[in-house]
């Protein structure tokens, strides 16, 4: 490694362009780095040098540093190479970003359909925003969010979901994925255990392995995690949360039972870890009586709960919340300053305003109908394929159905297939902390899709899971 002194270019800079070249050419063996007064001697430079380009990697995220121990790569886990299952990024259309050509059926986006979206009551809310602020409207809102709207969040948990909790507690996100990143970097450091329910949400685990969690998949059951499972690991590893989702889980679709959600609490309070509840699905319940999320019985503040509304309002509106425990409310408030400072002052006010005039009923109780609707006529012609060896369990809400598919039938072979009909599907894969296992689900939406289509895409798949070439030993996915 070479510096030249003579370059207006600051030498620790220089020094950290090298550091992160040798890094990206994977030219570096050993993962600890050499310690601050070897390099610096070594490059005939000052501590400070070395010590503000080492900041300079951390901050860039090429390295971490242990107090007392020393500074060490960040390296990034090899990932399997989904690539080819479409082209682009398969987390994103998981998410029901990417995009997917016209003429395809989409049974991948768990995104709603823009028909049911409360364009009309939305803009009244956007226009008496404007008539009453003005030029105020845009301004920086708090960095929790604006007041009025995380009172009226408050009043909404209380009515909807019997969570009590004060509005100094609540704090607005663009979104859940957001939401998720804030708490990451508040409560992960490098190496750090943490367990999900297995399989789990694609973005929350890149979102752990982002900042070098150490993550335990603990297995799904159909009425929640199992128990057994994951009391043995909160003993071994003492991890610093469990990432989970109440009901209708993302993406096995399954919800927890009472007794379950009491034994989750217990543990929390027993092993002093935080349950992180990601709920975007409880208020699309076709139950008459709708499952509470497993913060209305928080009495420890144990519970961070994460709601956004994109999947059920618009997801343009990048509008979610965080109920923040005592105990973490400045770093928390630190890592959402560092993200964006502030989300969006203008859609926070209109949303507080829509949720105030009651349209926010109206919306849920128009949307439950229409995916009602979609559910009952997908769950039909979904019956009709378990002559071929599929099997599901009704959900009795969200917008998703997670199918297994007969042991010799796999995925993502299924995927590719379907592809080639012009049909998009979500290999189960993509959501197990190990895809070694499990390759013989997939999980099929009805967000972005109408009858016709979902009778068509049925359809595809029976014509395919028909033929006898599917077997999940035709093909391994490759590493990289």
């Amino acid at each position: 490694m070479s510096l030249d002194k003579n370059l207006d270019t600051p030498l620790y800079v220089q020094v950290a362009k090298h550091i992160k070249e040798l890094i990206d050419e994977n030219k570096l063996e050993d993962d600890k780095l050499p310690s601050i007064r070897q390099l610096a001697k070594k490059l005939d430079v000052n501590n400070v040098t070395i010590v503000n380009a080492y900041k300079q990697l951390e901050q860039d995220g090429y390295v971490y540093s242990i107090k007392g121990s020393g500074t060490y790569i960040r390296r990034l886990p090899i990932p399997e190479d989904l690539s080819y299952l479409e082209e682009g990024d398969m987390e994103l259309m998981v998410s029901g970003i990417m995009p997917i050509s016209h003429d395809s059926i989409n049974f991948a986006s768990v995104s709603p359909t823009p028909d049911v979206f409360p364009i009309e009551d939305f803009k009244k809310s956007l226009s008496r925003v404007l008539d009453r602020d003005g030029a105020h409207a845009f301004l920086y809102p708090e960095i929790t969010g604006f007041e009025p709207l995380r009172e009226s969040i408050s009043k909404f948990l209380l009515e909807n979901s019997q969570i009590h909790v004060n509005k100094d507690q609540i704090l607005i996100t663009s979104g859940g994925q957001q939401a998720l990143d804030i708490i990451t970097k508040t409560l992960i450091d490098q190496g750090d255990s943490i367990l999900v329910e297995n399989p789990t949400y694609s973005g929350a685990l890149s979102a752990f392995e982002s900042r070098g969690a150490r993550i335990i998949g603990v297995p799904m059951l159909e009425d929640g995690i199992d128990i057994d499972a994951l009391k043995a690991n909160i003993r071994r590893y003492r991890p610093k949360f469990l990432y989970m989702m109440t009901n209708f889980q993302n993406p096995t679709t399954y919800s927890y039972s009472e007794e379950k959600k009491s034994e989750l609490l217990a543990l929390a309070y027993e092993y002093e870890f935080y349950i992180i509840e990601d709920d975007f699905l409880t208020d699309l319940s076709f139950k008459e009586r709708v499952d509470l999320p497993l913060k209305s019985r928080d009495k420890y503040d144990n519970v961070i709960y994460i709601k956004s509304f994109s999947k059920i309002f618009m997801p343009g509106v990048r509008i979610g919340f965080i109920t923040l425990p005592n105990k973490l409310f400045k770093n928390i408030i630190k890592a959402k300053h560092t993200t964006d400072i502030t989300s969006s002052g203008f859609l926070q006010r209109a949303f507080d305003e829509y949720l105030r005039m009651g349209y926010w009923k109206e919306h849920i109780n128009r949307v439950r109908e229409v995916y009602k609707e979609k559910y009952d006529f997908f769950i039909k012609e979904l019956d009709r394929l378990r002559e071929y060896g599929i099997d599901f369990i009704p959900p009795n809400g969200g917008m998703s159905f997670w199918v297994r598919l007969p042991e010799d039938i796999d995925g993502v072979e299924l995927y590719k297939e379907c592809i080639d009909y012009k049909l998009s599907i979500v290999p189960g894969k993509v959501f197990f902390t190990d895809s070694s296992l499990y390759s013989n689900y997939i999980r099929l939406s009805f967000g972005t899709v109408d009858k016709e289509e979902i009778r068509d895409g049925v359809r595809i798949l029976e014509n395919i899971l028909s033929k006898p070439s599917l077997s999940k030993d035709s093909k391994y996915l490759p590493f990289v």
